[in-house]
């Protein structure tokens, strides 16, 4: 018998991530919660069952979590769910969808998901409470922090460090050995070949 999961956050990031829990199958969707005004409504089939004042009950019933609250900008409402979940000892399992590809040999934290078509090579490393979207390559030896969003088809190349809460737009790509402080936004479609060192919106030079 499959465990149950609930989902926090019930907007457009969730219905990708219901898509890879359907196809991962180790776990039911017992419910999403989220703000009040959604109670009695469903996502893709799966009902809105409470509110985040609800999670000590809710945590307590069905132990698995996964926070879908999508992150562009800022990190802040992601860490903060996880601290929250964390204090509750909610149980935050790795999602990975079975189109991906994840190496015996990589590393991925708790509360992480990744997504169709994901590329995770050799003694890659990444933290806890990311979003790791569709088709993105995070090549051998990448190291990526806690509460990041590496958007959709980016390429981060072997040996990048890459800080907490950071957001890599799609199609970004990251040359070797390349570091990235924490909190750094890169917009869609940019090219690093140099360090990023102070965080903020990265400004091609």
């Amino acid at each position: 018998m499959k465990e149950s999961i609930i989902l926090i956050g019930g907007g457009g990031h969730c219905k990708s991530c219901i898509d890879v829990i359907e196809q991962e199958g180790k776990y039911r969707i017992a419910g999403i919660i989220d703000i009040k005004e959604k109670a009695g409504q469903t996502l893709l089939g799966y009902p809105f069952i409470g509110t985040d004042d609800d999670l000590p009950l809710l945590v307590g019933k069905y132990k698995n979590a996964l926070i879908t609250v999508g992150q562009i900008k800022s990190a802040v409402l992601r860490i903060k769910l996880y601290n929250y979940l964390k204090e509750l000892n909610a149980f935050l399992p790795v999602i990975l969808s079975p189109l991906a590809y994840l190496s015996k040999h990589a590393l991925v934290e708790e509360g992480s998901i990744i997504m169709h078509h994901a590329l995770i090579n050799a003694e890659a490393c990444i933290g806890a409470n990311n979003i790791i979207n569709s088709k993105v390559l995070i090549e051998h030896e990448a190291i990526l922090g806690n509460h990041c969003h590496v958007s959709t088809s980016s390429k981060i190349n072997g040996q990048v460090i890459i800080g907490d809460e950071c957001f890599i737009g799609s199609g970004v790509t990251i040359a070797n050995n390349i570091e990235i402080a924490n909190k750094v936004i890169i917009p869609a479609g940019t090219t690093v070949f140099k360090s990023i060192k102070k965080s903020g919106i990265y400004i091609k030079s």
